[in-house]
């Protein structure tokens, strides 16, 4: 691609210094007319001329033609042919001055013709080295007629002037090499500056994108988490209010219990999606490519989105091919499920409709709305965090802004194209397209196997927050665990031998917070513990990180992970699955 571009540059400067070769050629040849005319006849200088000039006028055609050609139409090598060719004619015109010039009888004249020749021939090279072929065809063509001609006329003076020619010939093919090869690297370096200070300039527009981006998402999730954390603490202070008169009536307390709930629930909703946000960029998720059947997948989306149709009085259509894809069956549910409740939270009339095209080889999965639309200098901008154009009062009611974003980024890891089409005042169509599968195949069935609720096991607790640590212990002394908790591993270390001194202190499991105090890891805390207890455990990180490095630094170590925040059902959940489920999580090696 480069050399190309090489090759294009250096046609240009042929063509351009072509002009300055029509002032010589309009000058010098009138200067040679005058000197010439009186040993040379008049009808024969009037046909030079004119040929000449003819020549020179083709050759200002030629050149504002290529200047005014389509790039993509006769490749630049043919346009260098012809100047090459041009330059051969001039040649061979100049080159019968000489031979109508050999006069040594006449020294004047004699000398003059040497002096325009060698002039004209060292004037080639800055002028045709662009193109050595035109450069050595159009000395060639200058030499040749002189050259035979002292051949033929003999004597001293004819010898000498054949070794001045060969000489100066020589010198000028030399010059012709090194000049065309500082052209290439001058043009070379050209070239790269010009896709350096593009590639800079595409670099300084990404960040300049991307600190807008960052500002407004940070503004939005600094608004979205507020909210929720404002809202809890009000509720907090109306329990310590209502602690203060006394004991709290169970109407209350479950009142403020399920709004704390919900509450809760919006600020894990946020953090979730700013989870799963981080895990994509991180690339940190699997993709499980398996054949998807789309009737059994529509169905379940159908029965999903029921109630909320119904709710909103809206008309909801499934319409399904019987088509099988080759996807990962809970990204695509995800991104479906996604579009959908884009679709269903800004649809206020009309209706919602899923369905599928035949593509060639793919299958096109389209979701039609009669929403608001999306103007055509907008669309880009909902599959980033944050932004709904239809909710400038981050109303929490209508989503959060990440599930667009969500969208496209697993679409990206999928590599199912991602399209959106939309009016305003229409409504909307949102499509991804995939592969159709293979060869159909038998779903996995799911294991279904239930783990004992009851479980009671040993476990090594690291939390650096105090506050954190102590409910984390009582929490899972409640559940009937005996714990062994610290800030540190140092701390843990120390209460789990004063334990094996007063008697027997197994240990199933280590639970570790991933940020630690003086700089340490949860996986810090872990190698230390196992060396400590000398054999591997089974360990579970917590972790509230959603910087895509850390998130793929832990993800990397091969231990169960749990995101900040979490329920005591996950944390059980957790617990039994690295204790009894087989010990599926990698251990550490001590």
């Amino acid at each position: 691609m480069q050399e190309d571009k090489i090759r294009e540059a250096l046609v240009e400067l042929l063509y351009r210094n072509s002009y300055g070769v029509v002032v010589a050629n309009i000058l010098i040849s009138l200067a040679a007319a005058y000197v010439l005319s009186s040993t040379v006849s008049a009808n024969w200088l009037i046909g030079w001329l004119g040929a000449l000039y003819l020549l020179t006028a083709m050759r200002v055609l030629a050149a504002r033609r290529f200047f005014s050609r389509d790039r993509e139409g006769t490749p630049a090598l043919r346009w260098a042919w012809l100047a090459a060719g041009f330059s051969c004619v001039s040649g061979l015109l100049w080159g019968m001055l000489g031979w109508v010039g050999f006069l040594p009888e006449a020294p004047v004249i004699f000398s003059f013709t040497v002096i325009v020749l060698t002039g004209l021939i060292c004037g080639t090279v800055p002028s045709l080295s662009a193109f050595p072929p035109a450069l050595v065809g159009s000395i060639i063509a200058t030499v040749l007629p002189i050259t035979v001609r002292s051949i033929t006329n003999g004597g001293d003076i004819a010898g000498a002037y054949l070794a001045l020619l060969a000489g100066l010939v020589t010198i000028n093919l030399y010059y012709c090499r090194t000049t065309y090869q500082m052209l290439r690297e001058t043009i070379r370096l050209r070239l790269e500056n010009v896709d350096l200070v593009s590639h800079l300039q595409e670099e300084r527009d990404r960040a300049q994108a991307a600190d807008r981006a960052k500002t407004r998402f940070l503004a939005a999730a600094s608004h979205d988490l507020r909210q929720p954390i404002h809202a809890l603490s009000l509720l907090i202070a109306t329990l310590a209010v209502l602690g203060h008169r006394g004991a709290v009536p169970s109407g209350d307390a479950s009142d403020l219990a399920g709004k704390a709930k919900s509450i809760v629930g919006n600020l894990s909703a946020l953090l979730n999606g700013l989870l799963d946000i981080s895990r994509l960029d991180a690339g940190v998720v699997t993709v499980a490519r398996e054949t998807v059947n789309l009737p059994q997948l529509f169905n379940q989306l159908s029965n999903e989105f029921a109630s909320a149709a119904k709710e909103r009085g809206l008309d909801w259509r499934v319409v399904e091919r019987g088509l099988q894809v080759d996807s990962d069956p809970m990204m695509l549910k995800r991104i479906l499920g996604n579009l959908l409740s884009n679709a269903f939270r800004y649809t206020s009339s009309g209706g919602v409709l899923l369905g599928c095209r035949r593509r060639g080889a793919s299958v096109e999965i389209q979701i039609w709305d009669t929403g608001p639309g999306i103007p055509a200098d907008q669309q880009a901008m909902v599959f980033e965090e944050f932004v709904q154009l239809q909710n400038p009062a981050r109303d929490r009611t209508q989503g959060l802004g990440l599930g667009l974003a969500i969208v496209r980024r697993t679409a990206v890891l999928l590599q199912h194209p991602l399209k959106l089409a939309s009016v305003t005042g229409r409504g909307s169509m949102f499509s991804v397209t995939v592969p159709k599968a293979s060869a159909v195949e038998t779903p996995s069935l799911p294991d279904n196997r239930t783990s004992p609720a009851g479980i009671a096991v040993s476990i090594m607790v690291v939390e650096d927050e105090a506050d954190v640590l102590d409910i984390m212990v009582q929490l899972l002394t409640l559940q009937g665990h005996r714990v062994y908790a610290g800030r540190s591993a140092t701390e843990v270390r120390q209460i789990h031998a004063e334990a094996m001194v007063a008697g027997d202190a197994p240990v199933d499991l280590i639970i570790a917070d991933y940020r630690l105090g003086d700089g340490t890891t949860g996986l810090d805390a872990i190698e230390a513990l196992c060396a400590h207890i000398g054999r591997s455990v089974p360990a579970v990180i917590v972790t509230g990180d959603t910087s895509p490095s850390r998130i793929k630094e832990a993800t990397a170590s091969g231990h169960r992970i749990l995101h900040k925040p979490i329920t005591g059902e996950e944390l059980h959940e957790a617990i039994v699955a690295a204790c009894v489920g087989g010990r599926e999580s990698i251990n550490c090696d001590c």
